[in-house]
Parts: structure tokens; C-alpha cells; sequence
């Protein structure tokens, strides 16, 4: 039996690198590794980066420098870069930081405990491939731990869009998509651990386009259908989207598939046409609405949610408020909102910026929006019922908190319920993150 060793891993960006995180702890528990929750008694750590936001790479540098320390004290601490800085830098990374023996793009993660063994023997270790296997298939005889209530689970990786400020094809490469039997069986095993909610996941999702078993192209509606099928999974939800992929089978899996919450994540970016074209979204502000409409007509209640780039390279105060305008037609319960920041090697980066005080000012108008928003659909929600999957036990006692099926946080009181389990609340009270409920 392996040695047992300590794993710490840190985790920057999105929810793919969450779930490749996970991964990465099974890959290495075939050669001894248990996860710890701090770098202090680790044997190995690894960085798990993302290179969506500017100067990424220097942070990890700097996150680096600080890493060296704990290998000042343990000589035989391994340090390891993985994700998307490793894949943009891994030559480099190896050049400025000699401490680090390890260095595997998103690509490459199956091949983990195959490099952690060739760091023992003293060799640097680096993979940034681009291999045609699926990375996860040789993760599937991974130990069968107890996972909680609500997982993700990656069918389909990297993207061909090209935005202008996005470095997603550089690093994550050309849209794949995961066989359809090779989810379903990873859903069934997930379900047999625990799981009740699966997020599907992907750069682009709504892209997918596996082979089904019966040796066809299927899209994510006929894998969110053939997942509905599986006994013992309550929910499921898919992350990120792209509005030109927002085929009418997928809507029609909204009006229909009971199993597919009502909650949508279906970034746009601008309002404004002329910088959607600078951004290479091959999208309009107008199709984007008409879009929602239609989503809106199959599922009424769905909350929408979106992404929002401010300060984009030539970004006028007339574009901006084309963008405001958007955001008040459409109504958002979520978003996710930041000033542009350059990727290096992509298109936006070279050309006229924004200043840095105005995308400043310009952001906090979004955001101040975006709350009044989200804040008022929140309030909408007291007097109505939900239904919560429970996750955890809250900060009092005899609460318990979970989500709802527009992905609201829920603080139940006197809640008999347990982890795993769906419970009918009615929603009380709002509070500026989640809503209080009472089981019925």
C-alpha cells in the first residue's frame, strides 16, 4: 500500500478549475495523497490557475515566491502549477521559479501521478499537451468517497468563439466534447455518493456535441434528457452558455424537463452592438433580447443571469449605457460584472484602452443596477414557495441551509431536514445574499 502523503491545492478562477481540482486530488490518491487544508504539512502543493484576468501569471509568481518558503523548511515538498497559467507559461514558470517540480495544462491531468513519480525521482515534470484521449476516463476507478448534495461535472471543454478579450482557446484549446455514456455513468456514480444536483459544465456548454450511444452527434438537450433519466438525481443545471448555442431544443428542455432548474447563465457581455462586434461576439443586443424572450415564454419563472465586460477597448459613455439599458430590459437576479483587464495575445489587448478611473466609475453605476435588480427580485421571492436542497447544517442551531431551484441561498429554521434531502420552504424574509425560509 502507498505512503500516505498530504495534498494542499489552491484554487483560482471558475467553476471548471472547482471541478479539475477534484480531479487532480483522485488522479494523485492513487499514489498515497490525502487532501489537507493548509500548505503547512503538505508533501505537495499545487496551484490550480486561471488566466482569464490580467497579470495572472505574475500573481502566481508572486504566490510562488511566497510557496518557496514552505520548501525552505520540507526539501522534499514537491510544488506544482496546473490550469491555465501552466498551459500559457509552463516553459517559463520552470525558467523563473526552480522550486517548482511540476507543470500539467488543463489537458494533462491523468497523466498526474505518472509526472508526481518522476518528481520523486528528482526530474521536473511538465505536460501541456493537447492529447485526443478524455483526461477523465483514466480517473473512473477513483475511490468511492461521499460527496456533498451538489457537484459539477465537465462535459465539454475549451471553445472556438474567439472573443477578442478571451484566452480560453489559447489555453484550453479547441471545443471537445466528452462522450454522452461517459457522463451518464459519471452522474450514476456521482448519485451513488451522494449527489442530488449536478452542474454541467463547460467554456462554451451549449456546445456540446457528444457522441450519443447510438453512434450520433448529440447536442446538451438530448444529454440533459438522457441525464433525467438517471434514478436518484433531483436536478441539474449547465454553465456556461453562449447565445448563439441556445438551440430550441434546449429551450424546449426548459419548458419540459422538470429536472432542469429554472435558472439560466447566458452571458452577453455589452449592450452595445458596435462593441459586441469589436468583441467578436457574433451577436446583437436585439437578438440577445428576442432570445431571452423566448426563453422567457417556454419558462416563465427563470431567472436569468449574465457576465458584463466594462471598459471594454473604445468603449464610449454612449456604448455603456446601451449596455445599462440591456440590463433594465432584462432583469437579472445574478451577474457577474468586471472592468476589462488585457489578456495578453488576444486581439483587445492592443488596442485603445479605457481609462481606468471611467471603467472604474462605469462599473459601480453596473453594479449599483445590478443590485437594485437582484435585491428587488429577492424581495419578490417573500410569501412564495420553494423548493430547497438542503447542503449543510447553518449557523444556528436547528438550521439548516440550502439552495433553491433558482439557485437562492435558504435559511431554514427548526428544519428537520438533513443533507441530501429537498424541502418545501416558504420564503420569509430577504436579506442582501439569501432568503430565510420556514419548512412546510
Amino acid at each position: 500500500m502507498s505512503e500516505t502523503k498530504k495534498l494542499f491545492i489552491k484554487t483560482y478562477g471558475c467553476q471548471m478549475n472547482v471541478y479539475d481540482s477534484e480531479r487532480m486530488s483522485e488522479a494523485l490518491g492513487a499514489s498515497g495523497y490525502v487532501e489537507t487544508k493548509t500548505p503547512d504539512d503538505a508533501d505537495m502543493i499545487l496551484l490550480n490557475t486561471c488566466h482569464i484576468r490580467e497579470k495572472a501569471a505574475e500573481k502566481v509568481y508572486s504566490e510562488l515566491g511566497r510557496m518557496k518558503a514552505f520548501k525552505a523548511n520540507k526539501p522534499d515538498l514537491k510544488i506544482g502549477v496546473a490550469g491555465c497559467v501552466a498551459q500559457a507559461e509552463g516553459q517559463e514558470i520552470m525558467r523563473r521559479q526552480p522550486a517548482v517540480d511540476l507543470v500539467v495544462g488543463p489537458q494533462s491531468y491523468h497523466r498526474l501521478a505518472e509526472m508526481e513519480a518522476k518528481t520523486r525521482r528528482g526530474e521536473k515534470a511538465l505536460d501541456t499537451d493537447f492529447p485526443l484521449e478524455d483526461k477523465f476516463e483514466a480517473l473512473k476507478n477513483r475511490p468511492k468517497a461521499r460527496r456533498a448534495p451538489a457537484a459539477f461535472l465537465t462535459v465539454q471543454e475549451g471553445c472556438d468563439k474567439f472573443c477578442a478579450f478571451c484566452v480560453v482557446p489559447y489555453t484550453r484549446g479547441a471545443e471537445v466534447s466528452r462522450p454522452v455514456q461517459r457522463i451518464v455513468d459519471e452522474a450514476k456514480d456521482l448519485v451513488e455518493r451522494g449527489v442530488r444536483e449536478i452542474t454541467l459544465l463547460g467554456q462554451n456548454v451549449n456546445a456540446y456535441h457528444g457522441t450519443g450511444p447510438d453512434g450520433n452527434e448529440w447536442g446538451l438537450a438530448q444529454l440533459i434528457w438522457e441525464l433525467d433519466k438517471v434514478d436518484g438525481l433531483a436536478r441539474i443545471r449547465f454553465t456556461t452558455s453562449h447565445p448563439n448555442d441556445m438551440q430550441d431544443d434546449l429551450i424546449d428542455a426548459h419548458a419540459h424537463c422538470a429536472k432542469l432548474m429554472p435558472y439560466l447563465h447566458l452571458p452577453v457581455q455589452s449592450g452595445s452592438d458596435r462593441i459586441l462586434k469589436r468583441m467578436n461576439r457574433s451577436h446583437t443586443s436585439d437578438s440577445y433580447l428576442r432570445l431571452i424572450e423566448r426563453i422567457r415564454a417556454a419558462r416563465p419563472d427563470i431567472l436569468m443571469s449574465g457576465d458584463f465586460i466594462v471598459g471594454f477597448p473604445e468603449e464610449t459613455e454612449e456604448d455603456f449605457q446601451a449596455t445599462l439599458d440591456l440590463i433594465e430590459e432584462v432583469r437579472y437576479g445574478y451577474a457577474y460584472s468586471f472592468k476589462y483587464s488585457t489578456r495578453p495575445g488576444t486581439p483587445a489587448a492592443e488596442r485603445a484602452q479605457v481609462e481606468d478611473a471611467v471603467a472604474s466609475e462605469r462599473l459601480q453605476r453596473l453594479q449599483a443596477l445590478i443590485t437594485r435588480q437582484q435585491t428587488e427580485i429577492q424581495q419578490g421571492m417573500v410569501g412564495r414557495d420553494v423548493t430547497v436542497l438542503v447542503e449543510k447544517q447553518g449557523r444556528d442551531p436547528g438550521q439548516m441551509v440550502g439552495k433553491s431551484e433558482y439557485l437562492h441561498a435558504v435559511h431554514i429554521n427548526d428544519c428537520t431536514a438533513q443533507p441530501g434531502d429537498l424541502v418545501n420552504a416558504r420564503i420569509t424574509e430577504a436579506v442582501r445574499n439569501s432568503l430565510a425560509g420556514a419548512q412546510i
